[in-house]
């Protein structure tokens, strides 16, 4: 891990190839909090490809808008969703519909890295 960043809302740990982050218990994720996020990826990769993880250990809720303007990141490369809950794995499904760039669900953190590993190269 190169830096962890941590927020009111969020925490985040910056990776060399991807940035995994632990959104709060309770939060409603809007455009607004995304905006932080988006301006820290583009400071930390700046030209470089990467993958968003979010690792849902807690529970929240999305505005799915937040996914049109992730899109628009070139160096994104993909958006993977690690949980054991069901409940989250089924909403992000659906939220998969709003992103049109490679988005997996999984299980296992370590699995989510190695599909971001391989998806940047």
């Amino acid at each position: 891990m190169n830096k962890t960043l941590t927020f009111d809302f969020c925490k985040m740990s910056i990776y060399d190839n991807y940035v995994v982050v632990v959104i709060n218990e309770g939060v409603n994720l809007t455009p607004n909090h995304n905006s932080v996020l988006v301006e820290v990826t583009e400071n930390h990769f700046s030209e470089k490809p990467f993958v968003y993880i979010t690792h849902r250990i807690n529970s929240y809720s999305v505005d799915p808008k937040i996914y049109f303007e992730t899109s628009k990141i070139e160096n994104l490369k993909g958006f993977a969703v690690v949980s054991s809950n069901y409940q989250a794995k089924i909403n992000a499904q659906i939220e998969q519909m709003f992103f049109n760039k490679p988005f997996e669900i999984f299980t296992n953190i370590e699995e989510a890295f190695n599909w971001a590993d391989n998806l940047v190269k």
